[in-house]
């Protein structure tokens, strides 16, 4: 055979061999931000859907996952982060997204959804608010995680009206905000990050969260007590980049939408045993658990929190009655 002909026939098999190797050959590596720290329910969540996409992608998918607002963003810069792609992939608080749209403030009016169930209902009703929001930012939605219900972390137990009074408790978004406001306490709305400092300095004497929010970040060591109102079920989305996603073979396309599915599941079902153990280990930390508060404080809160619900409806113009009407039937409410 002529040195041409070798020739020819070893650079047919290279092509052969380049055009049979799959475009999914390639790795791809992606930062996932998040505001709240290790070991706090999101987090974990964020562990498991990595590990899970890493199995689903063969290792080809590789995601560094970035804590504590250690990127340096607040959940309210993550959103437009992602939009703008500077971050591929991040597990955002959606109370601070209320300026991109309405639709954010959903999951945090107040008395709405008390249990994760009746938030899990919530959610399943307005999810294609959400994505389609999320669409005209050029992105996707690959999944939601709840909050388990809203307490107060105080200083002493809260279990009337009067001891709302003036009380310097931190609130999450507008809603808070507002119910705490009518009903005679001083709000003041704070990111999570800047929670603990604020309670250092005496900017705020009580904090308006889960005992997931509290636990996570120890705050038995400023606070003694845990007062259990059921206030809401907000959440956590965990969103990505369209551009990042689509520049993703198929195949990959798939084992991020089948391990977000499975992640999804696993958030909801997560939440659920979760305050158990939180009170627990708020317990063998020295915290009072306030699991009795009367009726009159907490239909107090509710009839405070009233003009956050109507306002809600007012700015979703026409579609917030649809969605709370699918809520409440949906929920058996």
């Amino acid at each position: 055979m002529s040195l041409l002909k070798k020739t020819i026939l070893i650079l047919g098999c290279l092509t052969l061999i380049v055009g049979l190797n799959p475009a999914w050959s390639k790795d791809f590596k992606f930062d996932m931000a998040n505001e709240y720290p290790m070991g706090s329910i999101h987090a974990e969540n964020d562990a498991f859907f990595i590990k899970l996409l890493q199995e689903k992608s063969k290792g080809q998918i590789q995601i560094t996952h970035h804590p504590g607002a250690s990127l340096g963003y607040k959940s309210k810069d993550q959103f437009d982060a992602v939009t703008d792609g500077a971050l591929p992939i991040a597990d955002t608080y959606v109370g601070p997204l209320r300026g991109i749209d309405p639709i954010f403030l959903l999951s945090s009016l107040p008395f709405l959804a008390k249990t994760i169930d009746q938030a899990k209902v919530l959610w399943k009703v307005s999810m294609p608010y959400y994505e389609k929001v999320l669409k005209k930012s050029n992105q996707i939605l690959l999944f939601a995680s709840p909050w388990p219900p809203s307490g107060i972390w105080a200083k002493k137990s809260i279990t009337s009206v009067d001891e709302l009074k003036n009380l310097k408790i931190r609130t999450y978004d507008p809603n808070g905000t507002i119910t705490f406001k009518n009903i005679g306490a001083a709000p003041i709305q704070l990111s999570w990050s800047d929670v603990v400092p604020q309670l250092g300095t005496g900017g705020i004497d009580a904090v308006l969260t889960s005992a997931e929010g509290g636990v996570s970040s120890k705050l038995w060591d400023l606070q003694s007590h845990f007062i259990e109102i059921n206030y809401s079920s907000p959440l956590n989305m965990v969103h990505m980049n369209a551009d990042a996603f689509n520049g993703l073979p198929d195949d990959l396309k798939k084992a991020v939408m089948d391990s977000a599915a499975e992640t999804n599941d696993h958030a909801w079902e997560a939440a659920k045993g979760r305050v158990a153990q939180n009170y627990k280990d708020m317990r063998a930390n020295g915290m009072t658990v306030v699991e009795k508060v009367p009726n009159e404080m907490l239909e107090a809160l509710a009839k405070a929190g009233q003009p956050a619900v109507d306002e809600w409806v007012q700015k979703m113009e026409g579609q917030g009655e649809a969605i709370l009407a699918a809520y409440r039937k949906e929920a058996g409410l």
